[in-house]
């Protein structure tokens, strides 16, 4: 690397050019290149000719490359006769990656940036724009959480396969674990094909404040107080019958309680039921009562609600 910023720079022009050129300059763009350059021909290396223009070291190592290949030419912005941008398109590029090493960032945060680097102020109402054309987002960030896995849609994916093959042992039915009660009810037929769904359980929400909207004044909006004691349990089948439902709370004989309404919504079939590793549902109580009901438990991997599309809906109205 470093020996890549000190390699040869052609001399297009002599430095007295140079120095004609940085007095005739008229704006901040050309008069950083010239300055560069100029810097370049008394001896700084790439890094120091541009960090005493301001700008990284990557830049200079941009602008060392289009002097070498095309001269004055090459290294001049070019604004196809219009008006100059704020940002040519080194800086804007410099600027992105400045974006990238302290994401994420704040409006008001862009503009400090922009003003302490660059010297440059962008209207609030253009800045959104601005940004965008640098190929920024705006949106709300998702946490990511740390107990999450690498890889957690692949290993759902071999957790439904496992679920699917057939097996004398009971697929809710961990290794170590008492025999006894692990039997399908006499009552219930799985051989009419499979249900594949979704469950989950919360306390449901009756406003969602999470997202953006637009206000003329003041930014506010008076609720009633309202509180929610029971729990919305659902199930939310890809091809078979949904079902939701509401439990006093989200103990294990309650949430055995919906698996029954779910096997009665479902009948003749195996189910396989995707959920998160709720108390409440990998207790051994539950599992064993699942399989009873023909119904095989795949847990999501931690940390992963993202893979349970019933996650949201059962939250909010």
């Amino acid at each position: 690397m470093e020996r890549s910023r000190r390699k040869e720079i052609k001399h297009h022009l002599s430095e007295e050019e140079i120095d004609e050129l940085l007095r005739e300059a008229e704006d901040d763009h050309r008069l950083r290149r010239l300055g560069f350059l100029k810097n370049l021909y008394q001896g700084d290396s790439i890094p120091e000719a541009a960090d005493r223009e301001g700008r990284s070291a990557a830049t200079g190592d941009r602008w060392a490359e289009a002097w070498n290949e095309g001269g004055l030419e090459e290294l001049m912005p070019s604004f196809g006769g219009g008006r100059p941008p704020k940002l040519d398109k080194d800086e804007q590029e410099e600027l992105v990656e400045m974006l990238r090493e302290g994401q994420p960032w704040k409006s008001q945060e862009i503009q400090h940036l922009l003003t302490e680097e660059f010297g440059v102020e962008y209207s609030p109402n253009y800045l959104g724009t601005f940004l965008r054309e640098l190929g920024l987002s705006y949106a709300k960030p998702r946490p990511k959480r740390p107990s999450r896995p690498e890889n957690p849609d692949k290993i759902l994916e071999e957790r439904v396969d496992d679920a699917l093959d057939e097996d004398e042992q009971p697929h809710n039915k961990r290794e170590g674990e008492d025999g006894d009660g692990w039997v399908v009810d006499d009552d219930v037929c799985t051989d009419g094909g499979t249900v594949l769904g979704f469950f989950d359980a919360s306390k449901p929400q009756p406003y969602d404040n999470s997202r953006r909207v637009w206000y003329v004044d003041d930014p506010h909006i008076e609720r009633p107080l309202v509180k929610t004691h029971d729990s919305a349990v659902g199930f939310y089948a890809l091809n078979g019958a949904s079902h939701v439902t509401f439990k006093e709370d989200e103990k294990k004989e309650r949430i055995c309680d919906v698996l029954e309404e779910v096997r009665e919504q479902n009948p003749g079939k195996r189910i396989l039921l995707v959920l998160d590793k709720h108390g409440a549902h990998i207790c051994q109580y539950t599992r064993k009562r699942a399989h009873q009901l023909g119904i095989n438990l795949i847990f999501i991997p931690s940390g992963s609600p993202h893979l349970n599309p019933i996650e949201g809906s059962v939250e909010s109205p």
